[in-house]
């Protein structure tokens, strides 16, 4: 069997990896924004997670449509948990911040700053969460939420590889069309997966 130079193999690779970034972005614009994030997200992860493991020349466009059309009614409705969750805490925040003063106003405006940022968090992990496991809609929603505040080493890993990434698109914006979306997903999706079989290795050997 020949074997297929280098330069070729990285070229497919980008160019898989710009569809993907692309494929995002459309899907989501079609979705009008709101209603195409987590079905676009979710189609995203899934290639992402065949990249990684023994599906690497998954379609991309074709298995993107399937899995954004198939994912809309069920990862919508997780979505709608999350937005209305990021309402309740925008409300918060313009109240505490136009209405109360003092240190006690302080305390409870950082107190939801940093419930905006594990939200943040549970979103990221719950598009990994819902391509690698099959759970109810519930469990879901609480394991995301678990991940974000227990899993403290891999949150790190995922916040340092996220703030390099934005560097670079801010130094080079350029990149946006490219890599704005596939990248931070391929790293979180990279991380979360070593976290997922180090918890499934502990669950076999307790067992």
């Amino acid at each position: 069997m020949k074997k297929v130079p280098w330069m070729i193999v990285v070229c497919e690779w980008i160019w898989r990896g710009i569809l993907a970034n692309w494929c995002w972005f459309v899907f989501t614009v079609l979705g009008m924004g709101v209603l195409g994030f987590f079905p676009a997200s979710v189609a995203l992860f899934t290639i992402v997670r065949k990249w990684m493991g023994k599906d690497p020349d998954v379609p991309v466009l074709k298995t993107f449509k399937e899995i954004y059309f198939k994912e809309w009614k069920r990862s919508n409705g997780i979505g709608l948990v999350f937005y209305g969750i990021s309402l309740f805490l925008f409300i918060d925040i313009q109240i505490v911040d136009q209405i109360m003063t003092g240190f006690l106003a302080k305390m409870l405006s950082l107190f939801l700053y940093f419930l905006v940022l594990v939200l943040l968090l549970a979103v990221g992990y719950f598009f990994a969460i819902y391509v690698h496991y099959e759970l109810s809609i519930k469990g879901y929603i609480k394991q995301s939420f678990l991940f974000a505040l227990t899993s403290l080493p891999s949150t790190i890993l995922i916040v340092i590889g996220l703030t390099l990434i934005g560097y670079l698109i801010n130094q080079y914006p350029g990149l946006i069309a490219f890599i704005s979306a596939v990248a931070p997903a391929f790293w979180m999706m990279r991380v979360c997966l070593t976290r997922f079989k180090a918890l499934e290795r502990r669950v076999l050997q307790h067992n």
